[in-house]
């Protein structure tokens, strides 16, 4: 049987301690289940936890609930190499928007977040921040028709974006028009509330933006692309798309 990782287990102790303070009661049984691991793992992994400080109190019994003091507060927040991209974009965004409220402290979360990276890993997420458009706000009579895409669809085209993947996709036009393409998802593009995908169209054969809320499903191919410069997809912005 292959051994665990030591950073496994440090990473499913940091999300059991997060667990069991949102949730009024789990059970040893229940964790092992949605952790994907043995019940005598969860109990070694929640001595250990009190072993460094942790107040976890158990009920008696095979069945019996664990639970963290609800007056203990998780003191920091550890976070997956996805995660942390995330959230380094999500501020990214905020600020480009230049929106004046909750941006006080930003700079400071932007930095801890970068000096947590790898110099290599640090010139991907720039790649990936310039990769990442801000357009103007959409129009009312946009606005008044979106929707939100499946988290599938998201979920296929955030990993797409990030690895380059090209996608197959069925997408709904404005008109109603149902066709099922392959994508190269180059650039995102907020135009707030909206988010666009700037992709080479294989079905066109011609760079086109697409409404990510009209994406009715998207799975990835498997096949990786070379990015494009933004410069190849001014064709199909309109001229007032990009912020000044």
């Amino acid at each position: 049987m292959a051994r665990a990782h030591p950073n496994d287990r440090l990473r499913r102790m940091d999300l059991l301690a997060v667990q069991l303070k949102q949730e009024e009661r789990c059970t040893i049984k229940g964790l092992a289940r949605q952790h994907g691991v043995s019940e005598r793992t969860i109990a070694r992994d929640l001595s250990l936890m009190r072993d460094r400080g942790l107040p976890i109190d158990a009920d008696r019994g095979r069945g019996g609930g664990v639970r963290l003091d609800p007056h203990w507060g998780v003191g920091r927040v550890n976070l997956s190499y996805p995660e942390a991209v995330d959230l380094l974009i999500s501020i990214e965004v905020a600020e480009k928007m230049g929106s004046p409220m909750f941006l006080a402290n930003l700079g400071s979360v932007r930095r801890h977040l970068v000096a947590s990276f790898s110099p290599r890993k640090r010139a991907e997420v720039n790649r990936l921040k310039s990769r990442i458009l801000i357009g103007v706000t959409a129009s009312t009579y946009v606005q008044a028709g979106v929707t939100s895409p499946p988290k599938r669809v998201v979920q296929a085209l955030h990993q797409g974006f990030i690895d380059l993947e090209t996608l197959a996709i069925r997408y709904a036009r404005e008109d109603g028009e149902i066709s099922d393409r392959e994508i190269e998802p180059h650039y995102l593009m907020l135009k707030y509330p909206v988010w666009y995908v700037l992709a080479f169209d294989h079905l066109r054969a011609e760079p086109r933006t697409f409404r990510c809320d009209r994406i009715l499903s998207a799975s990835r191919t498997g096949t990786r692309f070379r990015l494009l410069p933004k410069r190849e997809f001014r064709k199909s912005l309109h001229a007032d798309d990009l912020a000044p």
